[in-house]
Parts: C-alpha cells; sequence; structure tokens
C-alpha cells in the first residue's frame, strides 16, 4: 500500500517537475545554510577552546601594583610589590596547586650568524605545570637550577625555528645580552594567545638567572606577577579571597586602602569568550533555520495549488473507494518527499561549502554528524508540518463537490 503510494507521489511529481525542483529550492538553501553555518561556528568554537586549553587551566594572574608621581599614575607592573616570597606564601594556602612567581621582559638572542629579539621569562619549575605546557625534546629546568642561577633555557617552537632552522636546538648554547647559556630542551607548540601574541616566540630561564644576571631586579626577589593555579575550578572565588586577604596582611595594607596588587582571573575570560562563540554558533545556525521556513511555507503553498489542481482526481479516488486517511497520507508523502530530497541536495552543498571556506580562507570548520542529522530531521519536521494542511484540506473534500469542479 505505503509503496503504491510513493510510486503514485513520484509520478505527480514528476509531472511538473520544475515545479517541483523550485518547492525543493527553499529546503536547499535552507538546510545548506545551516550545515555551513554551524559548521563555521563550531569550527571556531573549538578553535576557542583550543587557546584556551594551551593558556592553562584554573588559572589566576597576580600582578604588582603602580607607581604615582606629580599625580601621574603608571599602570598594573609599574611598581615592584610583589616578591618570591609572597608566592611561596600564596602556594601553601588550601586549593592553590601551584604558584609561580615571574619576571618576564624582552632579549636579543644570538645563536652563531643569527639573531632574534624573543620573549625571555625568568621563573620556576612551577610554571610549566600551571601553563600545562610539557617539554617534547631534552629536559626542564629545575629547583637546583633556579636556587643555582645557572644560565640554562628552554626554548619555544618559533623562537627555535629562527635562530636554529631545522638543527636540533637542544644542547646548543646562546648569548643574551653577552652571556652564555645552554639550551635544556624545546617545549611543546602553544600557537597564539587570545590576544594574538605568539606564545613560542618565547625562552624560559630560571626566575634567578633574569633577576640577577639578565634583567635585574629593583628590589632584592621582587618580581612583576605570579602565576596561580587552583586545584579546581570551583574553588577559584575561595582561593581568591584567601589570596587577597593574604596580600594585605603581607603588605600591611590597612582597612579602606587601595591594594597594591591586582589579581586576574584568566579562566572567568576564557570562560566568557568561549560562551561568546557558543552564543554566536547557535545564532548562526538560528538565522540560517529561518531559510527552511521559508522552504516550509513554500512547500505548503505548492501542495495547496496541486490540491486544487487535482480536486478532481481526488473526487474519483473517493468515489472509487479510497478513504480520507488515504488521500491524507497520498498528499502528505508528496510533502515528505519534496521536503526530504531537498534536504538531501541541501546537505551535500553544506557540505561542499563548508569545504570549500576551509580551502580558500584556511579558517577551520567542523562537520560534526550532529548538525547533519538535526538539519534532516528539522526538514523532514517542516515538511510534515506545512504539508499536513494542504493533504487534511484535499482529504476532507466533499466526493460529489469535487467531481463536479471544473
Amino acid at each position: 500500500m505505503i509503496f503504491a503510494m510513493l510510486g503514485e507521489a513520484w509520478r505527480a511529481m514528476g509531472a511538473n517537475r520544475l515545479r517541483t525542483l523550485l518547492t525543493m529550492l527553499g529546503m536547499v538553501i535552507g538546510v545548506g545554510a545551516v550545515v555551513l553555518m554551524m559548521s563555521i561556528g563550531q569550527g571556531a568554537q573549538y578553535a576557542i577552546k583550543q587557546t584556551i586549553a594551551a593558556m592553562g587551566s584554573n588559572l589566576f594572574i597576580l600582578l604588582s601594583g603602580h607607581t604615582s608621581s606629580g599625580g601621574v599614575r603608571s599602570g598594573s607592573g609599574g611598581a615592584q610589590t610583589l616578591t618570591v616570597s609572597d608566592a611561596e606564601a600564596i602556594a601553601e594556602l588550601p586549593g592553590v596547586q601551584t604558584a609561580a612567581p615571574i619576571h618576564p621582559g624582552n632579549a636579543q638572542v644570538v645563536y652563531g650568524p643569527n639573531n632574534w629579539n624573543t620573549s625571555l621569562i625568568g621563573t620556576t619549575p612551577g610554571y610549566f605545570d600551571a601553563r600545562s605546557w610539557p617539554v617534547i625534546s631534552g629536559s626542564a629546568f629545575t629547583n637546583s637550577d633556579v636556587r643555582s642561577a645557572t644560565r640554562v633555557a628552554l626554548i619555544g617552537e618559533t623562537a627555535a625555528q629562527n635562530l636554529f632552522g631545522d638543527e636540533d636546538p637542544v644542547g646548543k648554547t646562546i648569548r643574551i645580552r653577552q652571556s652564555p647559556f645552554v639550551i635544556l630542551g624545546a617545549l611543546a607548540a602553544k600557537g597564539q594567545s587570545m590576544d594574538g601574541r605568539d606564545q613560542d616566540d618565547t625562552l624560559i630561564i630560571p626566575l634567578t638567572t633574569a633577576q640577577r644576571q639578565v634583567f635585574g631586579a629593583q628590589f632584592p626577589g621582587s618580581v612583576r606577577m605570579v602565576m596561580v593555579q587552583t586545584a579546581t575550578q570551583e574553588i577559584m572565588p575561595m582561593v581568591e579571597k584567601s589570596m587577597t586577604e593574604l596580600l594585605r596582611q603581607r603588605h600591611r595594607i590597612r582597612e579602606g586602602m587601595e591594594s597594591d596588587f591586582f589579581l586576574r582571573n584568566l579562566t572567568a575570560v576564557a570562560d566568557s569568550a568561549e560562551e561568546s562563540t557558543r552564543v554566536m554558533s547557535l545564532l548562526l545556525g538560528a538565522i540560517a533555520s529561518v531559510s527552511l521556513l521559508v522552504g516550509g511555507i513554500g512547500i505548503m503553498n505548492i501542495m495547496l495549488v496541486s490540491v486544487t489542481e487535482r480536486t478532481r482526481e481526488i473526487g474519483i479516488r473517493m468515489a472509487i473507494g479510497a478513504r480520507e486517511r488515504d488521500i491524507l497520507l497520498q498528499f502528505l508523502l508528496e510533502a515528505i518527499i519534496i521536503s526530504l530530497g531537498g534536504c538531501f541536495i541541501g546537505l551535500l552543498l553544506g557540505i561542499g561549502g563548508a569545504l570549500l571556506v576551509e580551502m580558500l580562507t584556511g579558517m577551520l570548520v567542523i562537520i560534526s554528524a550532529s548538525s547533519a542529522i538535526v538539519a534532516f530531521g528539522v526538514a523532514a519536521a517542516v515538511g510534515v508540518f506545512f504539508g499536513f494542511y494542504p493533504a487534511r484540506k484535499a482529504a476532507q473534500l466533499d466526493p460529489i463537490e469535487a467531481l463536479r469542479y471544473q
């Protein structure tokens, strides 16, 4: 029975091929747009997640305060208000997993005939745990190197490429401000940060080496920032409060006075960026879904025209014994076939369009099975929803009036 109705529906649509194809066009555009927009949105969301993962998880950045002279105030980091002992005290707080003091700067690095100006970070071994930054060859420096102010360094991928090319940097000696440093290891690639900075364009050296031999320090043991990692994201508000109270107490800041440090929650910033990207992805999908609605209205219009044109045919069918549900199913099948046919073509065009965008722009796109399944399911639902009214109208025609229709 169903197969016979499907054959009849196919013949009916074949009799008006151009009209059927134009009706399908709305579904083709709708499904193609949904798949394309969702693929671009999910690609952007994945890229943001990768950036966040490269940054590290559950992180705070503690920055030293500012100075004020003649009414002119410097920005954060202008005053040397943080010390290594502050970082050690923070590391003892409940919930704190790592507290790595950092003394950053820039320096011209020389290897043989090559030289490169790169970011130089003086820190402790805990920094690599906080940043989830593994060493892919060689080894990291240790706390013993920090205590001894050893002239050793770890090198990022970009800096290594510019200084060494294809040569293995591990074990080689470079010069930083005329001082020799041995490359202990090479760091895994991190890519760009959320502000577009190349995280791999860096050299990391022991904190004491940076303070005593490279940059110097205005006060013994002072640092410009401290990176703090908590055990879980849920306890970050509690740790933030504990750190603020501890530092105000250590720095003898009375109640009501401004703190001489700045605390930044990097995870909150990253989560906000990820949420914005997720909302944008959904918004793109919703905008593209309007095309599906337009396609559904097109199906309804054409099916109503088809019912009007085939009124006498419906009357004859009823006269020879066709039931209301047979007529209803007949026209409903036609609407579903048009909808699913347009959906299938649109799915192919959407996938092809997403791959073309990736090829031409280099933008990451992710074609997920869930997006294709949702688009296909919604298209089928649109066909049933907008095809039901014309089919029901056809099924409820009076056989005698239908036979008299001219």
